[in-house]
């Protein structure tokens, strides 16, 4: 039975990579099928909201999308339409796996690791207000609802995945309140629930040294939204760039998956953009649906396009971000050739 799955473009290059990934996934014969719908700045240019009510219950009905990048200016004009789409939907536990990938070189050779981070709270709730001129404020929100229910979610991920740690990043000797509440409830959840599962707590600062030292003594990362955000940045700089790292949004009821990198409406149109971080992506979302609604086609059509990228790249076929010289379009033509 073949799956619908809500296929969200994005700005900038995403029309490219997001074509380019359905075309492997298409060769591959993943069990899916497509419903397109716009958000972010195409689906202004097409006179509607930064993300249409048909694009949300689209992916209400169906469970489950992949995304491409959207545009999100910098200081003026229209909210994140990334944050706005995690917070409609609820996908609080934003998920980032990063590994090595043979024949993309970077200073580590052994990371292995899961960055968790909890998506709908913290700076990225957007309660701002300027107080008088040249004085504005920002709200940093924190509920033990949500900073229990991620700290579940992590602890639970890393017992399925057979993870041995999970590590939480915090500022809870400044922030008491907000960042003391989610390291308890992650002490309290993994004191209750897992304590077969290792834990450790890190002053996020000192944290930030220790990956960049030594990566390879972590495995499951859990932090609050704006931690999140910066250090699966970071992590995924240990492994050669944001083009080589998937992105997942889950929820108790829905999943969207999605590339990290931006829109980078420079080279947009111009065959120049990786798509493997939107193709990685589609692999978790196979994955996904396999273990969901238990379909072991999705499962083999995600274990075939993992296997074809690692052999293209060992192969030294790149993309130019990486090295390599090949374009959007001949980097899906040669995944497609190692199938």
């Amino acid at each position: 039975m073949a799956h619908e799955v809500v296929l969200i473009p994005g700005d900038g290059i995403g029309p490219e990579v997001s074509e380019a990934v359905r075309h492997v996934l298409d060769e591959a014969g993943a069990p899916l099928f497509w419903r397109e719908h716009q958000a972010g700045q195409a689906a202004l240019d097409e006179g509607g909201d930064v993300l249409p009510d048909a694009t949300v219950e689209a992916v209400r009905r169906t469970g489950v999308a992949l995304k491409g990048p959207c545009t999100t200016p910098v200081g003026k004009g229209f909210t994140s339409v990334n944050v706005k789409l995690r917070k409609t939907l609820d996908l609080y536990a934003a998920v980032r796996p990063v590994r090595n990938l043979a024949g993309v070189e970077s200073r580590h050779s052994d990371v292995d690791l899961v960055v968790v981070r909890e998506n709908t709270e913290g700076l990225y709730s957007g309660v701002e207000n300027e107080i008088t001129p040249g004085v504005v404020t920002s709200l940093k929100v924190a509920t033990e609802h949500a900073c229990t229910r991620i700290a579940r979610w992590a602890f639970d991920y890393a017992r399925r995945r057979g993870r041995e740690k999970v590590t939480v990043f915090h500022k809870a000797n400044i922030m008491k309140l907000t960042d003391g509440l989610f390291l308890r409830c992650a002490q309290k959840v993994h004191d209750e629930e897992f304590p077969g599962v290792d834990f450790e707590s890190l002053i996020i600062d000192a944290g930030c040294m220790r990956l960049v030292q030594d990566p390879s003594r972590f495995d499951v990362l859990l932090m609050e939204n704006l931690y999140g955000d910066v250090v699966s940045d970071l992590c995924a700089g240990l492994v050669g760039g944001l083009g080589v790292v998937p992105g997942a949004n889950l929820g108790d009821g829905g999943a969207v998956f999605e590339a990290v990198h931006g829109s980078a409406p420079d080279i947009a149109g111009r065959d120049l953009a990786n798509p493997l971080a939107l193709l990685m992506s589609a692999v978790m979302l196979l994955n996904h649906l396999g273990e969901t609604r238990s379909d072991p086609d999705c499962r083999a059509s995600a274990k075939r396009i993992r296997e074809a990228y690692d052999r293209v790249l060992s192969a030294g076929l790149r993309t130019r971000d990486i090295g390599g010289t090949l374009g959007t379009r001949a980097f899906a033509e040669a995944v497609i050739e190692h199938l």
